[in-house]
């Protein structure tokens, strides 16, 4: 029999590559989506896989609905990836962040152990959680301590945590993922590789003729999701539970992320870039840089994008769409 994976957060960028990566796979996937009263584009990352997929209107903070669905699907894997995902906005709403990022984790650990204890849990979490915090080599690993600096990030340690004790405290398999950043043409315009990308394409084609940053000088370890949720598979299929580091150990700022895009297309950033004090947030990550060595020892886990390469298939995706 094919294997059933339970995908959270199934419409987004990462939901969407790992469903297309498991159906590769032979497997049956089930995904959450919530119910909007807009339905044009709510689904329109997984639009053209619709067809083999099995969807559940739902809620990660409503932990009656999560029961009935593991319950009735018993997944053998279930990957959580829904999230209030934008760092700045958890500034807003923080208490919207925690009940949906950890409460919402705990909502499903409980319906596994409840439900479906056999079924593997992967936590999507983030390496937001270390906040400043940096190994005097220039890495952030495992050991690393973790001091989050948004409310984001202190959502995802406390799910973090949660998911370590399920594994330990109820012997559930049960992992976690520490992902760094990580982008395609299918983030969201919101988010600031996106938002440079397809704003840079817009003042090419005389739509937008200034790209408003906070920060320029903030550093992340960059690489695509579609070669992250590869991962996010081998962690899951691992002998043992446990947690993993996921990056590209290559790190670049948001001005060489402006740089390198406007250069692609003829312009220079310097022209174009206002920063304005509504993007800055209250309290910054400056430095992110994943030691994942042993994803890439135990599994041969590498990325095939490299940081140019994923721009560049970003400014083709906004060139296409655009013109």
């Amino acid at each position: 029999m094919n294997k059933i994976a339970f995908i959270t957060g199934i419409s987004g960028q990462d939901g969407s590559y790992l469903a297309e990566h498991l159906l590769d796979l032979g497997y049956e996937i089930h995904g959450l989506i919530r119910r909007q009263s807009l339905t044009e584009r709510q689904t329109e990352r997984i639009d053209h896989i619709d067809h083999k997929l099995n969807l559940h209107y739902g809620d990660m903070t409503d932990e009656h609905c999560l029961y009935k669905i593991i319950q009735e699907v018993q997944p053998d894997e279930i990957y959580n990836l829904a999230a209030m995902s934008h760092v700045k906005v958890s500034f807003d709403m923080p208490a919207f962040t925690i009940k949906t990022n950890s409460l919402g984790t705990l909502n499903i650990l409980e319906a596994i152990r409840n439900s479906s204890p056999q079924s593997k849990f992967y936590q999507a979490s983030s390496s937001e959680m270390f906040g400043n915090n940096i190994d005097n080599d220039g890495f952030q690993r495992l050991s690393t301590p973790m001091n989050p600096v948004s409310p984001y990030g202190s959502s995802k340690l406390m799910s973090y945590n949660l998911t370590k004790q399920y594994r330990t405290g109820y012997k559930l398999y049960a992992c976690n993922g520490i992902l760094f950043n990580h982008e395609s043409p299918r983030r969201g315009t919101t988010f600031v590789t996106n938002k440079v990308v397809k704003t840079a394409v817009e003042i090419k084609y005389g739509i937008k003729n200034v790209l408003k940053l906070g920060n320029l000088d903030s550093h992340r370890d960059w690489g695509h999701s579609y070669d992250y949720v590869r991962a996010m598979h081998l962690i899951l299929n691992y002998e043992t539970p446990r947690d993993w580091v996921v990056s590209t150990g290559e790190t670049k700022s948001v001005r060489n992320l402006c740089e390198y895009t406007f250069n692609q297309m003829g312009m220079n950033y310097n022209d174009y870039i206002i920063q304005d004090e509504k993007y800055f947030r209250k309290e910054e990550v400056n430095y992110l840089r994943g030691d994942s060595t042993e994803i890439r020892e135990i599994f041969g886990w590498k990325p095939k994008y490299t940081f140019n390469a994923m721009i560049d298939e970003m400014i083709d995706f906004w060139q296409s769409k655009l013109k």
